[in-house]
């Protein structure tokens, strides 16, 4: 065998396994993503509770069908917009929690819509908190005002004040029951986060509890579509926890480094994940969208996660 022969052999191997690597090369059965934010959970709450209390469908029913991040992390802001930034931009920044600001970067919701030339519709943010669709724009001027992801934040989805979590819910299942639902997908459920600010410890617990239902039936929804059954991938996280027991006020408030507010959740279900699987591998919040866009094989060149390689390795 000739040396140059060799030579291109050995480059097309290379890139072939490179690419397989960061998920380029790869056909993903799931063809819908979804990004489910619990706004402001404390994991100790969660899934720090072995019993899993007041979580027993993320723990009993979803978590046996997907695979477990035990060590995830928002390591930028821990609050709302810059949370949900990052899960949306790949990146993390400083940008006010008050949605006056927005993100300096492009979303992985417009790459989608830019490079498939797809209509605002086929990817949406539907969020309780109003603020929230500040999102669905960007300060970059390249892409300013366009390829914006169809936004309904808020209880009229105007963008203004803060809307019940079951309003959100009648609006998901409209859309989640629909003959064409969109692609990609970000949901925000701002209860269990509310009732923390209001010094309400009962009420906290109780939203734990109540999310954990509409987790189980958004999940349900997506499997009782013919449209996305069994073509779909579903993250759960979080934008953030709580200040941890002991440090500051508590449950009450965060936005800080502690590991109450930095240690978060990931549960990852769809056709692709092997199931039943707990990855105590360190990973973050920007790393979801980074792999959406590998999965979806989209560039996305400003998103500085991580491809999860270790979410579709099946452990023996």
């Amino acid at each position: 065998m000739y040396l140059r022969e060799k030579i291109f052999i050995f480059c097309f191997l290379w890139f072939y396994f490179q690419g397989t690597a960061q998920g380029k090369l790869v056909q993903y059965k799931s063809e819908y993503f979804i990004i489910l934010v619990i706004d402001g959970p404390r994991y100790t709450e969660t899934y720090g509770d072995t019993a899993c209390t007041y979580i027993p469908n993320l723990c009993h029913v979803l978590r046996p069908e997907g695979t477990f991040f035990s060590d995830f992390l928002n390591q930028g802001q821990t609050y709302t917009i810059p949370g949900h930034t990052a899960l949306t931009t790949g990146c993390y920044q400083r940008i006010s929690n008050v949605g006056t600001s927005l993100p300096k970067r492009p979303s992985l919701f417009q790459y989608y819509l830019q490079q498939r030339s797809k209509p605002s519709s086929d990817a949406q943010i539907i969020a309780s908190k109003g603020k929230l669709s500040v999102l669905s724009n960007t300060k970059d001027k390249k892409w300013k005002d366009q390829y914006q992801p169809y936004s309904f934040c808020g209880p009229n989805g105007n963008g203004l004040g803060y809307g019940s979590d079951a309003a959100t819910m009648e609006k998901i299942r409209s859309v989640l029951g629909s003959e064409a639902p969109p692609h990609l997908m970000l949901i925000n459920l701002l209860g269990v986060d509310v009732a923390g600010h209001l010094n309400q410890w009962n009420k906290y617990l109780e939203n734990i509890q109540l999310t954990d239902q509409y987790a189980l039936e958004i999940w349900n929804l997506i499997q009782n579509n013919p449209a996305t059954k069994n073509k779909t991938t579903l993250f759960i996280t979080n934008d953030h926890g709580r200040h941890s027991h002991g440090h500051k006020s508590g449950f009450i408030n965060h936005g800080d480094g502690c590991e109450g507010c930095r240690h978060i959740s990931l549960l990852a279900l769809g056709p692709d994940i092997p199931k039943n699987q707990v990855i105590p591998t360190k990973a973050e919040m920007i790393d979801i969208p980074y792999t959406i866009a590998q999965m979806m094989h989209l560039d996305f060149p400003t998103g500085k996660g991580r491809f999860l390689n270790e979410l579709f390795e099946v452990k023996r």
